[in-house]
């Protein structure tokens, strides 16, 4: 299938499509009662990522509703740590909680060599889902993705998600020799993880730093642009010339040019609080801008979503454009106010 028939590899190969293709992040998850009832049978999360066929299937069902352009493979981005032996379990209501790895005798003790083989069942869920598309979705594209080593570092060391991520941040500034050896176990073991994806079906693929926005100019560019643009490089050796790569350096704020200008991706993302505007200037035009709904519009529906939709349309017309949230889908959300989105980006 050539991206002339998918408009998510056309915008991400450098043209100004429009419509703009669409998907959202999150879009296969808790606000679909088709998930919850899957999820139900799953019992625990890390079963549900790890169980092709139910995995495959939470992966299409917002196909099925809204028709997006995009699917991405359902799972997480600590199935990484989870292949290389880090304990990790996810309690209800206080999401991942990982066995802390906080010294240089803890992130030596991580096994990358069992990065493929227990991954493998992530991966059959990957060719599920690209014979899935192949069938009944053969404009859409499959995006697989992993966490920027960063990101998926600040799980590791504290412990835990959410908050400020205070031993992740003391580690690095306090011990950069080991803080920096988990940051290179992280790229490797990501840049296994993106090939077997490519293998299974993905065509395009996606790296999340949701942290990114926490550290200042000097250490986002150590920590955040440095390693992706090396695990991108990395990646470059081994895929097809010109293979579609997002980058995702959430709360990058105008740092955004220069990871967009630096690591070698084809698209960036643009976070919630990004202005669209100051994106289609700053951002080099060649390469795509996706985003950036704010996901409580969405929630809120109505005129205010539409509103804020067309916004962001406008800024970015006449330019390679993925129309996204700034963050992920959130529980709350009413599925018709995402099939009305939908119908009006549709429309152009």
């Amino acid at each position: 299938m050539t991206s002339a028939k998918k408009p998510l590899l056309a915008a991400l190969g450098g043209e100004a499509v429009w419509p703009p293709p669409f998907w959202l992040m999150r879009q296969a998850g808790r606000y679909l009662p088709e998930y919850r009832e899957v999820r139900a049978q799953a019992g625990d999360f890390i079963a549900l990522c790890t169980a092709p066929k139910l995995a495959a299937e939470v992966t299409l069902q917002p196909l099925r509703r809204y028709g997006m352009d995009a699917a991405i493979l359902f799972s997480d981005i600590l199935m990484v740590p989870w292949a290389m032996g880090q304990g990790l379990r996810f309690a209800e209501g206080e999401g991942p909680r990982l066995d802390p790895v906080q010294d240089a005798k803890a992130i030596a003790g991580l096994k990358l060599g069992q990065v493929v083989e227990k991954s493998a069942p992530i991966m059959e869920t990957v060719s599920r889902v690209a014979a899935g598309l192949k069938k009944d979705h053969p404009n859409t594209a499959l995006i697989g993705f992993c966490g920027a080593p960063f990101t998926v570092a600040c799980y590791m060391v504290d412990g835990k998600g959410g908050g400020e991520f205070p031993m992740t941040r003391r580690l690095a500034y306090g011990d950069p020799a080991a803080f920096g050896a988990l940051i290179d176990t992280l790229a490797e073991a990501s840049r296994l993880y993106l090939l077997e994806q490519v293998k299974a079906g993905a065509e395009a693929l996606m790296i999340f730093d949701s942290w990114a926005g926490m550290l200042p100019p000097s250490q986002f560019r150590r920590w955040v642009i440095e390693p992706t643009a090396r695990l991108v490089r990395a990646l470059r050796r081994d895929l097809p010339p010109g293979f579609p790569l997002i980058g995702f350096p959430r709360l990058a704020g105008p740092l955004l040019t220069e990871y967009a200008e630096t690591v070698g991706v084809q698209a960036v993302g643009m976070d919630t609080g990004m202005d669209p505007v100051w994106a289609a200037k700053h951002v080099p035009a060649e390469v795509a801008l996706q985003g950036n709904l704010d996901p409580q519009a969405l929630v809120a529906g109505g005129p205010a979503l539409i509103e804020q939709a067309e916004s962001i349309m406008a800024a970015m017309k006449g330019r390679p454009f993925i129309f996204n949230l700034g963050h992920g889908i959130v529980p709350p959300t009413p599925p018709e106010h995402v099939a009305a989105l939908a119908e009006r980006l549709k429309r152009g």
